[in-house]
């Protein structure tokens, strides 16, 4: 697979899910904008591997959930790379993993807003610039709370079910553009995020201490995620738009 000469914009794509995303696209020889919000470190060595990759990168500061910080971020990446062919709506939070009576008002406006609105605003800015491109993709990450919808995370299903909704209308809506539009929906994966989600639900301080027990003998790791949206962008999906794709080796189903 080759993604030579397009450009992809992967949201939180410093660190955990979003970096292996962009580390798969870097792969396949793909220019990566790296969006970030706060850490500027992580965004900065990330940027600096893909380039020993042997690709154009560069790391861009916004808040996704912030409309004028995406406006100023789409058009910065278009300065620099001249178009946008791939966009990852990645970048999310978790919530706190209370029952809908002990959440905060706030919680929920915070997290849902950074999913939805955030995946949004990424959308509507970067479908005028797709539109002028031969193909465009957009995957937007999800998770397996779509499939199992547990209690006490109504904040993160929320977020992601308004994610789904708009992927599944824009699939439809730019299919005649030629733009593709996927859902990919991991189950924990070994990031900062899923360490802090197994130590305080299952007491696992080592994710990897899980591998016996996990799908094919190993947690989910971000290149396992990546390497589906590998396929969701390249030359050999020729017809998959307005799919989910879970990725969780049906762990607890």
């Amino acid at each position: 697979m080759s993604l030579e000469g397009r450009v992809a914009i992967v949201t939180g794509g410093n660190r955990g899910i979003g970096k292996g995303i962009a580390q798969c696209l870097a792969k396949d020889k793909a220019s990566i904008a790296i969006n970030y919000r706060g850490d500027a470190e992580s965004a900065k060595d990330t940027a600096e591997e893909l380039r020993d990759m042997g690709v154009e990168a560069k790391a861009y500061q916004a808040g996704v959930d912030n409309y004028e910080e995406v406006q100023d971020m789409v058009a910065s990446v278009i300065r620099d790379f001249g178009q946008i062919d791939i966009l990852v709506n990645n970048a999310g939070i978790a919530s706190r993993g209370l029952s809908v009576a002990d959440t905060d008002p706030a919680e929920f406006e915070r997290v849902v807003s950074t999913h939805a609105f955030g995946t949004f605003y990424m959308t509507h800015e970067v479908i005028p610039h797709m539109r002028q491109r031969p193909r465009g993709d957009i995957v937007m990450v999800s998770s397996a709370a779509t499939r199992r919808w547990m209690p006490n995370g109504a904040p993160y299903n929320v977020g992601k079910a308004g994610i789904e909704a708009i992927a599944f209308g824009v699939a439809k809506e730019e299919l005649k553009n030629n733009i593709r539009v996927n859902i990919v929906a991991p189950g924990v994966v070994e990031t900062d995020m899923g360490r802090r989600l197994v130590k305080a639900t299952r007491g696992v301080s080592d994710m990897r201490d899980m591998d016996e027990d996990s799908p094919f003998g190993h947690v989910c790791q971000p290149e396992d995620v990546g390497n589906v949206v590998r396929y969701l962008v390249s030359d050999l999906n020729t017809y998959v738009t307005g799919e989910r794709i879970y990725v969780d080796g049906l762990a607890g189903v």
